[in-house]
């Protein structure tokens, strides 16, 4: 009896963070740089043990290759090119996803605390807030405001 309550628990859980819907937003040019060894494919594999990626998107800088475009869209993640500030653009594409209904958790891949605000703005709106490091060393204020920190460096 106990087992089976047991495996039920354990279904429930595993259902429900199937039924989490995630944005992630990645900060490319502090992300996918080859000294962090860190790739799309690690970052989608670790996002999806926590839902469902629904919105999945890099920014990128104007000065971006094509390969690296080539193998953005290849992940199954959106490029978005910005002439601009990454941050900014990526703070407003996060923010908008904040009040998206269908969204659950919001996550940000980088390693500085720009994105702080928008975090507190995701945390507010009811949005669990997923923060996904390069190293442990990095974004102090994301660590200690974020629900959730997945660590990708250090291999």
């Amino acid at each position: 009896m106990v087992l089976e309550s047991v495996k039920k628990r354990i279904g429930e859980v595993v259902k429900k963070r199937a039924e989490k819907n995630i944005a992630v937003f990645v900060d490319g040019p502090n992300i996918l740089r080859k000294e962090l060894n860190i790739n799309l494919g690690d970052i989608k594999k670790v996002l999806q043990k926590q839902g469902s990626l629904k919105i999945a998107r890099v920014f990128l800088n104007q000065f971006a290759s094509n390969k690296l475009v080539e193998a953005v869209v290849n992940q199954g993640f959106q490029s978005i090119i910005t002439v601009g500030d990454i941050d900014v653009a990526m703070s407003v594409e996060a923010t908008e996803a904040c009040f998206n209904k269908s969204i659950h958790a919001i996550a940000f891949v980088t390693r500085d605390s720009d994105f702080l605000p928008v975090i507190v703005k995701a945390k507010a709106r009811g949005k669990e807030t997923i923060v996904v490091l390069a190293e442990e060393a990095s974004a102090a204020a994301l660590k200690n405001t974020a629900d959730q920190i997945i660590v990708l460096g250090g291999k």
